[in-house]
């Protein structure tokens, strides 16, 4: 029997509430999903505390069937994507739905349509929100172990969205590293051949200036990374929030710059992985999640740490030796350190599938392919 179902705007706080919820409950018995926490997406949703709607604009909305939330979608519009490509591409996310064509098909319709009455000319996702957050349908991995801010969606998800026209534009790939068994690189072997012999200093980050080093940090990837596909810019006002929300789950020594005559050219930066602590809270903290949750992050830390970030600038990165030297420097460091607090596991990514050097530089220092992403695009009419 074919179900009724409704597709209406978020709008009140009962809507957002729903709209957080729905993949809590849909995903709930699934090995590789760990839910966010409540408080944590009701500020990414948040135009007033996440500084991405200075540039950008969005719309929400629910599928319900009766009393009950059967699916969600976002649209977006980045002024600053818009700026960079003049491409006429909107954006689609957060999308969360139950196993029915016609629920995808009307949310979808619904997304498409409201991006093409701004002017759009196509759709690309999922991005939620933005290619600086979380990217792309979980298309491979799905038994994996949960990450922080790695979206997780069930297999049926994916031939559900080509379903509606839509066509693969890039995978991304996450890899797994074992901390305690990778094998030493051959980074300073490189930078040697290269002629930084004696130049090159590998160091953490200073906790003492972490709003300046996560400058640093992101100035570098911002250079690092500005000719890679999609690539938008971090503004100063997402540095800001970035150096805020890092804090708590910033390793201090799993943080990770290598410098070259004083000067900041390289980093890796490895999280916590908060998802080991979140696992059974089910997004909230109270009234005992905050107990919980200290306990696991002091006492029972996790084992885990997500590399999310990692960046060498231009002007090292394309040499045939230093690039890859100064990258497998900070992966030597990111390992033995690692190694001595006890760390089992990082997941390197998410990667480009066609960024050939770093995807071969991971691979070489003992990355194992484990996860796929997938963004895909429609032309809109």
């Amino acid at each position: 029997m074919l179900r009724t179902f409704s597709i209406t705007p978020v709008e009140t706080a009962r809507d957002l509430r729903d709209f957080i919820n729905l993949p809590k409950r849909l995903y709930r018995a699934q090995a590789g999903y760990v839910p966010h926490l409540d408080m944590e997406r009701r500020d990414t949703f948040n135009p007033k505390k996440n500084p991405y709607f200075q540039h950008a604009e969005a719309r929400f909305w629910l599928a319900r069937a009766g009393d009950r939330v059967v699916g969600r979608i976002s649209a977006q519009v980045d002024r600053a994507h818009l700026e960079r490509y003049q491409d006429g591409t909107g954006f689609f996310g957060c999308l969360d739905v139950e196993d029915d064509a016609d629920i995808y098909a009307r949310l979808f319709t619904t997304a498409e349509s409201w991006l093409h009455d701004k002017g759009m000319t196509r759709a690309r996702g999922p991005l939620s929100l933005s290619i600086n957050e979380e990217v792309g349908l979980q298309v491979e991995g799905f038994d994996s172990r949960s990450m922080l801010l790695v979206p997780w969606h069930p297999p049926y998800a994916g031939p559900r969205v080509e379903a509606q026209g839509y066509t693969k534009i890039r995978d991304v790939w996450c890899y797994d590293y074992d901390v305690q068994n990778a094998p030493p690189t051959i980074g300073r072997k490189l930078i040697e051949r290269g002629g930084l012999a004696g130049r090159v200093k590998v160091r953490t980050v200073d906790m003492k200036r972490f709003d300046a080093e996560v400058r640093t940090l992101l100035d570098i990837f911002n250079d690092a990374w500005s000719d890679n596909w999609g690539y938008v810019p971090f503004t100063e006002a997402e540095i800001a929030v970035a150096a805020k929300t890092l804090k708590p789950v910033v390793i201090r020594d799993l943080a990770i710059f290598v410098d070259v005559d004083g000067e900041s050219v390289a980093f890796i930066v490895a999280l916590a992985n908060l998802n080991e602590a979140l696992r059974g809270l089910n997004g909230r903290l109270l009234p005992l999640g905050w107990a919980k949750l200290a306990w696991r992050l002091l006492v029972d830390k996790p084992r885990t740490a997500r590399v999310p970030l990692m960046g060498v600038r231009h002007k090292f990165r394309n040499h045939p030796l230093l690039g890859a030297g100064l990258a497998m420097m900070a992966i030597d460091a990111l390992r033995e350190n690692g190694k001595r607090l006890g760390m089992t596991n990082a997941e390197l990514g998410w990667i480009l599938e066609d960024n050939k050097p770093t995807n071969n530089i991971i691979r070489t220092v003992g990355g194992r392919r484990y996860k796929t992403h997938r963004i895909y695009e429609k032309g809109l009419r």
